[in-house]
């Protein structure tokens, strides 16, 4: 009989000599643990951004956004109007949190495949199969290409590369943390269009309207040449990450190292289990098949009104709810073939599990959302991005290092807005103009963008799928820490940051374009 993999047994962690680097990464991991707990932590910053901001109010502070005709002043949260907006928006700021909605719902439905083994079978009949050398680089593959789920990757996953990795006998935590580093450093960065990419776009031909007759227009395929060799460029190096820095030094801690070899990692895939996968997998053609049916034909209610789906589309906004399908509709069944599902009360309890599971990121959310609600509405967050494209504006670069100096500040910004898309909106409207007025193209400049924007993503607090990741983190490791993940995911985000400088260096170099009709320099 043939076994799921080859595996070794967990070596006993190791303690000597630590690498280079190594004691400053445990120095930032017990600094970073230092912080309180997610709840407290946004808390605080909430009180210190209400104070700032009351107290830049008095000084009538204002900051003019591209485009407006009129100053914005600073607005203060300890003033009778700041009262009144908290009091009246603080439910409406946690129900229309962004990622409340998409963690919650797709939680509902990994829970029913996760409780039905569904996901553990996917490992063990697929991903299982491949060499545990290679894990590392597979993993951070799929990770790249499981950018066409937008958010969604993120959540989804790094619990299932847990899986892949203990069921290699190897850590589990290097297979979470380095796919969410992946996930999140390398965001949007793969072979295929995404919405994200329209969604980018879109923003930057708006920012482009008082030059539009000097630049090309940014299209969804404007950096799709650059992101294919990131794509290449990044899954060896985030192979290399997890397989040379990061498990060794779980490892040499001991973090996962007991949960590196289970039960479940010697078991064959039975009969019974193989019988019910070809049924899921017959529900999750018939699922496909809908949302093809529902998108193909032409007049398909899934196209938008000109019969295209980008740069909008339902299609595209239905992501969410289709990956929710996508995992539902298959776990349901193959629960239902192995009796595990017996009735509408079985998915419900799932359901239920996979919700108690999330409280701790629902409770924090509540206070993360009134922190990021505040920092927009008083203003502060628009006058960061504003002074900052400001600040490098008057450096008066006029050669490559301008882009340098801008993909720093870029990287910087995000650490304090850490949705991408409001940061582009913020500062587009500046720099593109800006740029465009020294010879660069549009498109070249949102390419530049989006290596500041991903790869510092990983380190912000602000990030709040950092809450999610780390319950998960908890399940191996019940002490970690904010510090624990940010120490961790540190080296991704060096390595991803100079790689993405480098090949975006090259392209400038040698004049390659981008992507298809987007040159580098105008004209």
């Amino acid at each position: 009989m043939s076994t799921l993999m080859s595996k070794k047994p967990p070596t006993k962690p190791r303690v000597g000599k630590k690498k280079f680097g190594a004691g400053a990464l445990d120095h930032i991991e017990r600094v970073g643990n230092k912080l309180p707990e997610p709840f407290a932590l946004f808390l605080y910053l909430f009180l210190a951004i209400g104070i700032i901001s009351t107290v830049v109010s008095w000084f009538n502070v204002s900051t003019t956004l591209p485009g407006a005709e009129t100053p914005t002043l600073v607005k203060g949260l300890f003033t009778g109007e700041g009262i009144v907006w908290l009091m009246t928006t603080a439910v409406q700021n946690f129900i229309g949190f962004p990622p409340l909605g998409v963690v919650v719902t797709l939680l509902l439905a990994v829970g029913v495949a996760e409780r039905t083994g569904l996901l553990l079978v996917l490992v063990k009949s697929t991903l299982g199969r491949a060499p545990g050398w290679a894990l590392p680089y597979v993993m951070a593959l799929v990770a790249l290409c499981a950018h066409i789920m937008s958010d969604a990757s993120i959540l989804v996953i790094p619990p299932i590369a847990a899986m892949v990795f203990r069921a290699a006998g190897r850590n589990p935590v290097a297979g979470l943390l380095g796919s969410y580093a992946i996930g999140l450093a390398a965001f949007s960065c793969t072979p295929f269009v995404t919405s994200t990419d329209a969604l980018l776009a879109g923003i930057s031909n708006a920012a482009a309207a008082p030059v539009a007759e000097m630049v090309l227009p940014v299209t969804a395929v404007s950096n799709l040449l650059l992101n294919i060799v990131l794509a290449g460029v990044l899954t060896i190096a985030g192979g290399l990450v997890i397989d040379k820095v990061l498990e060794p030094r779980l490892n040499r801690a001991g973090v996962g190292v007991n949960s590196m070899v289970s039960e479940d990692a010697n078991t064959e895939v039975t009969a019974a289990e193989k019988s019910a996968l070809r049924w899921a997998g017959l529900a999750l053609l018939a699922v496909v098949g809908l949302v093809l049916a529902l998108s193909i034909p032409e007049g398909a209610p899934l196209r938008n009104e000109a019969g295209d789906f980008l740069p909008k589309s339902p299609l595209l906004s239905s992501v969410i709810f289709i990956v929710f399908c996508v995992l539902l509709a298959p776990s349901i069944v193959y629960g239902a073939r192995l009796r595990l599902i017996t009735n509408i009360q079985s998915v419900v309890e799932m359901m239920g599990q996979a919700v108690k599971d999330a409280v701790s990121f629902i409770i924090v959310a509540f206070i993360l959302a009134q922190f990021l609600a505040l920092f927009t509405w008083s203003g502060l967050a628009s006058w960061v991005a504003v002074n900052g494209a400001q600040m490098l504006k008057d450096m008066n670069f006029t050669g490559y290092g301008a882009i340098i100096a801008f993909i720093v500040v870029v990287s910087i910004l995000n650490l304090l807005i850490s949705s991408g898309s409001s940061l582009w909106t913020l500062i587009a409207a500046v720099f593109i103009p800006m740029f465009a007025l020294i010879g660069y193209e549009a498109g070249f400049i949102q390419s530049a963008f989006r290596v500041g924007d991903s790869a510092t993503q990983v380190l912000t607090p602000l990030n709040p799928y950092l809450v999610v990741v780390l319950g998960f983190l908890r399940r191996y490791e019940p002490e970690a820490g904010i510090g624990s993940i940010i120490a961790r995911l540190l080296p991704f985000t060096l390595v991803f940051w100079v790689l993405w400088v480098l090949v975006l260096t090259v392209f400038f170099l040698t004049g390659t374009g981008t992507g298809p009709g987007m040159d580098i320099m105008i004209g």
